[in-house]
């Protein structure tokens, strides 16, 4: 049986403000580059020692389990992290929220 599409969270909204504190958290001590590819892609390279990846991969699986439009693809680097995230057209708007985000809690080094 086809599991149908969801085009929205379905994350509890209490448990919201926590799921954004964790990405601001990562941004705030991980987040290098911020690009955006275009309207439905944006890229972001992360840099941090140690468990980088795994706190990557563990954020972006928990939030694609309620957010199911969200596509995101990891790639490790050396020492960073390149995370491509993807949304179809009709959520570019979340996309860029999450753009929004990520300039609010980037290290200062971010471009």
């Amino acid at each position: 049986m086809k599991v149908p599409h969801v085009d929205a969270c379905t994350l509890p909204t209490a448990a919201r403000p926590l799921r954004i504190a964790e990405f601001d958290a990562l941004f705030a001590t991980a987040l290098y580059r911020i690009e955006r590819i275009d309207a439905r892609h944006l890229r972001l390279t992360l840099t941090r020692d140690g468990g980088l990846e795994d706190t990557v991969r563990d954020l972006t699986a928990r939030e694609s389990q309620c957010c199911t439009f969200f596509t995101f693809t990891i790639t490790p680097t050396g020492d960073q992290v390149v995370l491509d995230v993807q949304v179809p057209d009709t959520q570019t708007a979340v996309l860029d929220g999450l753009v929004t985000l990520t300039a609010a809690a980037a290290a200062p080094t971010a471009r």
